[in-house]
């Protein structure tokens, strides 16, 4: 069996319904059988820690996604000790999937933000990237993205409506006591709410994994 897998990469800080829109819309796009979302543990190029502890991200992740078939949650930036950098999950998956679907083959897709792909030059080891998976940039309509500088046919751009939501804008709103019911899936808002994530006097922001 040969299968179209993605790879949707981030810190989920926390995972709203942007994200899980822009999953489905590149999985209808581009005929993927599953999509892979893979909460950050450290990411390299983020100097402070994120609000929100790796298990806690993860929890909310598995927690957003558990209703949808084609979505699955793995732990492994989260386990992996060190600054994450994407180069390193792919392959992890790559030969996770080598050694529990010995008789399938599988096609690859990382899907990021379209911002971040005029880095993508800049993240460790690019040309092997390049040539273990395509690269899907999602974006909120009418943005303009700068010239990422990549080989012609090594990523694709998709417009994502829902992308207007934003992780900082949803921390923002907690920590203001501001709703932000419908911008996140319901078990997520019921574990911000258990686990006092975002609130600027909670000392909650170094639960598990990183804070």
């Amino acid at each position: 069996m040969h299968l179209r897998i993605g790879v949707m990469g981030g810190t989920f800080d926390p995972i709203h319904h942007g994200h899980l829109v822009a999953a489905s819309e590149v999985a209808h796009r581009f005929s993927l059988d599953s999509i892979i979302f893979t909460p950050a543990g450290e990411p390299w190029h983020k100097a402070e820690h994120t609000p929100a502890g790796g298990e806690e991200r993860y929890l909310m992740a598995v927690a957003a996604t558990a209703n949808d078939p084609r979505f699955e949650v793995s732990r492994v930036d989260i386990e992996r000790p060190g600054p994450t950098y994407t180069v390193d999950t792919i392959a992890d998956l790559q030969k996770a999937f080598a050694s529990t679907q010995p008789h399938d083959t599988a096609e690859w897709f990382f899907i990021t933000g379209a911002d971040a792909l005029a880095g993508v030059n800049g993240w460790r080891d690019p040309q092997h990237l390049l040539e273990s998976v395509h690269l899907i940039g999602v974006t909120r309509p009418g943005h303009v993205l700068i010239d990422p500088g990549l080989p012609e046919g090594a990523f694709s751009l998709v417009e994502i409506p829902a992308l207007a939501i934003s992780s900082t804008d949803i921390r923002s709103r907690v920590a203001t006591g501001a709703p932000i019911s419908y911008l996140v899936p319901d078990a997520v808002e019921h574990l911000i709410a258990k686990f006092e994530l975002y609130q600027p006097t909670s000392g909650k922001q170094a639960h598990a994994g990183i804070g």
